[in-house]
């Protein structure tokens, strides 16, 4: 069959959308999948041959190129190579993989901890891996894809409550079997709006309910509490998460996922979960520098300081400029644009000053709620994000955005 003859709705669907890149592209509106040519010191990169201040990184405390980060890794490539052997359960385990584990689990104050190729599949094999049939989620509105497709994917009954809405997820929670398995998932930090989860109030009805808890701690870690190890210590509270989920390619400058718990749970996981049985192993490099980051967050504590210090200045100076930036409370400062076609032009006219700002329209966010996704890392300097500022309130001058 000519694909590009077909008439099927699949075809039109390829089109259209590939007509849409093809005009934003001719207007100089589509900044998506820049390549980066090179990552320089404190929080900014050259593209196109130049140097840009950057505004769209996850890397919260500017821990991308840390000397003792980088070392670690060229040590791992220099004692295992490049690669690993095949999946985990065969010949892919290496005992860097192992001392990072260790090393998760103590960060977290868990019994143990299981790693991953990747943030997305780790949400999804273990959420479908620890729940099926007949067992009921509940998710926050606005949590991450993954979750939503880790959700889908286990074959539970799916309950979504209204945005960080405890009385609606108390009535879905009341209204559930009560001899049925229940977990609530959220994100710690919300990756689009910057907010964070009443994490007490969540605690609280899954002890009444009697509900497992699985919190998405991908922005938080390294961003809440002094010590920045993640939301219980933001809120003063101890080991109360069941399952707590992390990243190690945001704050930690690496790649993959983890699940820090119990040894029950991280035992069944490296037994039965899909991702863990038939994906290949964390590359060493990589699992040295997550190893060596843990231990760096804790060892510098004056990088979360500061970054405390680089988030008011941002979210306050830009909300004295005019612009709206929700309810944000972290590092993830959404710039509310309203209409796609705006948030396309605010990063053209950005950009084109050297901020690296870059936009989030529909369908990521819902029509209407289209923005620039700002953020700030400890590497800022003050004068810096004072400019980037700048740039934003006259482009949004410009554009009509603010008065």
């Amino acid at each position: 069959m000519d694909f590009q003859n077909t008439n099927d709705s699949l075809t039109h669907r390829v089109r259209a959308f590939t007509e849409r890149v093809a005009g934003l592209k001719a207007n100089d509106l589509y900044y998506l999948n820049m390549p980066v040519e090179e990552i320089l010191p404190d929080s900014k990169v050259r593209l196109r041959g130049r140097t840009m201040g950057m505004y769209a990184s996850y890397s919260y405390l500017g821990l991308v190129g840390h000397p003792r980060i980088n070392e670690a890794a060229k040590k791992a490539i220099d004692k295992f190579g490049t690669g690993t052997n095949g999946v985990r359960m065969l010949a892919g385990t290496l005992t860097i993989h192992k001392e990072l584990e260790e090393t998760i689990a103590n960060f977290k104050h868990t019994e143990a901890a299981v790693t991953y190729s990747s943030g997305y599949a780790t949400n999804l094999t273990v959420i479908s891996s620890l729940m099926g049939r007949g067992d009921y989620i509940f998710s926050d509105k606005l949590n991450h894809a993954s979750i939503v497709d880790g959700c889908l994917m286990s074959g539970a009954e799916f309950r979504r409550f209204r945005h960080k809405d405890m009385e609606h997820l108390e009535g879905l929670l009341k209204n559930a079997p009560a001899d049925v398995a229940k977990m609530v998932v959220a994100d710690s930090v919300f990756s689009m709006d910057g907010d964070i989860i009443d994490l007490p109030k969540v605690v609280e009805l899954c002890k009444k309910y009697n509900a497992w808890l699985m919190i998405d701690e991908a922005h938080s870690v390294g961003v809440l509490g002094k010590t920045g190890t993640g939301i219980e210590e933001h809120f003063g509270l101890g080991n109360v998460i069941d399952i707590k989920m992390g990243t190690l390619s945001k704050t930690i400058p690496s790649v993959g996922g983890y699940v820090a718990a119990n040894k029950d749970i991280i035992t069944y996981l490296s037994h039965a979960s899909r991702a863990y049985m038939f994906s290949a192993a964390l590359p060493p490099a990589q699992a040295a520098a997550a190893n060596e980051a843990f231990k760096v967050i804790l060892d510098e504590p004056w990088r979360i300081e500061k970054l405390n210090e680089n988030t008011k200045q941002f979210i306050g100076g830009l909300k004295g400029r005019g612009f709206d930036t929700m309810l944000t409370e972290t590092a993830i400062v959404p710039v509310l644009c309203g209409t796609d076609e705006m948030a396309f032009a605010m990063t053209r006219e950005a950009q084109h000053e050297d901020v690296f700002v870059l936009p989030v329209a529909s369908p990521a966010v819902p029509e209407g709620l289209a923005r620039l996704r700002a953020t700030v890392t400890s590497a800022h300097e003050t004068s810096e994000i004072e400019r980037a500022m700048d740039v934003i309130e006259v482009a949004g001058k410009k554009l009509g955005l603010i008065k």
